[in-house]
């Protein structure tokens, strides 16, 4: 797929890494539809890169069915879905303040993991009735996972359970869409300046930074966007989790 034949509905997309997915997509001559909670930095990020806004809540169906196909008919297609809406989730299982909750656990299970296969549903229905390329390609479907998936640490019971289920969904998704010449491909991103990040001190930061192997820094939005990009064009990336982490294993804590 080329990059400016892209028509892409962003998940997450008023900020952080989905901000720069859709920003880079429009710099290259394709098309994209910002989807978030954040109402009026969504609609200020559409404005800024030239994309367009959709309020959706990624773990109500109803609203991912019906914005999907807003997007679709706004930009004339839909070839591409981002997932990149989320929440962190931070609890420990036995805490201070006593047990986690099974209706915290669920929140993020509901946002994280369902979020991306009702937004992966939605998509994939549309993209099943696009014309074929000349390799037979409709559409790609791209999950963000995490290194959480493979190292998660303590605090992170239900954020790497999400992560690890949005990973363990990839391969059967691929394989079963391939009949319609739709790829499916996970990013695990590691520790990366998001709007979480960039609110901690600058102390704190370089101390993440310092933790990469190399480079010794935190990951930059424009490169998850760059690797997305390169999904894009290589058709031949199907069915995979790709670790973008600078070769960091997180530790315990």
């Amino acid at each position: 797929m080329k990059i400016d034949s892209v028509r892409a509905v962003v998940t997450g997309g008023a900020s952080g890494l989905g901000r720069a997915v859709a920003q880079n997509i429009v710099a290259k001559g394709g098309k994209a539809v910002i989807v978030d909670l954040q109402e009026a930095a969504g609609q200020s990020t559409a404005r800024e890169i030239g994309a367009s806004f959709r309020y959706c809540d990624v773990s109500v169906e109803a609203q991912v069915d019906a914005m999907m196909q807003s997007a679709r008919a706004e930009m004339g297609g839909l070839n591409l879905l981002v997932n990149c809406a989320g929440i962190i989730g931070a609890g420990k299982l036995i805490g201070k303040d006593g047990p986690m909750s099974g209706e915290f656990f669920e929140k993020v299970v509901r946002v994280n993991l369902v979020g991306t296969l009702l937004c992966d549903k939605a998509a994939a229905t549309i993209m099943q009735q696009n014309a074929p390329s000349e390799d037979g390609e409709r559409g790609l479907l791209i999950h963000t996972s995490s290194v959480a998936a493979f190292e998660g640490q303590i605090g992170q019971v239900a954020y790497s359970a999400t992560k690890a289920a949005v990973m363990g969904m990839t391969l059967p998704i691929a394989r079963e869409l391939a009949r319609f010449g739709i790829r499916c491909v996970a990013i695990a991103p590691g520790i990366f300046m998001t709007p979480m990040v960039a609110g901690m001190t600058a102390e704190v930061q370089d101390s993440l930074g310092k933790q990469v192997p190399f480079p010794s820094r935190l990951g930059r939005p424009e490169e998850y966007a760059q690797l997305v990009q390169s999904v894009i064009e290589i058709a031949m990336l199907n069915g995979e989790t790709i670790r973008l982490d600078g070769a960091i294993r997180m530790q315990p804590r």
